[in-house]
């Protein structure tokens, strides 16, 4: 992660909205932050068990040996099980976006105007009833593109 990637969590709005998952990008300062503090904690209980006498000292390093591992296996686990985590959210959300129908407004208002434009004609006394209704003229289909109604014929 470098000085830019933390730029723009931090001064942009990545922080402040929610639609994406900010965590996975923060695992490795997590990662980071543990393994500074374990070095932190091993340099200082060093320092610690060499100031009380010899015998504390070497009691120390052997202790920071085996605590250390210890932390640092924990860590490990720790920071891959988050990650594992977001990685399946992540699935699991490509995979709901993927089924859903992407629908929006313009396709749902041409799927209205295909579907009223399919429509069979009224019986009533308008322009397309009456030319639907008398046989001699041929029946002349509106659609959604705004067919002039049909030229009543001159008896």
């Amino acid at each position: 992660m470098t000085l830019d990637d933390l730029k723009k969590i931090f001064l942009g709005p990545t922080l402040f909205r929610l639609e994406t998952i900010l965590s996975p990008r923060l695992v490795p300062v997590l990662y980071a932050t543990g393994l500074a503090a374990l070095l932190l904690w091993s340099v200082g209980h060093l320092f610690q068990s060499f100031g009380r006498n010899f015998g504390d000292g070497l009691w120390g390093i052997l202790e920071i040996a085996v605590y250390g591992a210890l932390f640092l296996i924990a860590l490990r686990i720790v920071c891959e099980v988050l990650l594992v985590f977001f990685k399946a959210n992540e699935t699991v959300t490509r995979t709901v976006s993927l089924s859903r129908v992407p629908t929006s407004l313009i396709d749902e208002v041409r799927d209205a105007i295909h579907d009223i434009a399919e429509d069979e004609p009224y019986d009533d006394e308008t322009s397309e009833g009456a030319a639907a209704a008398d046989p001699t003229t041929p029946a002349v289909r509106r659609t959604a593109r705004r067919t002039p109604p049909a030229a009543k014929p001159d008896i």
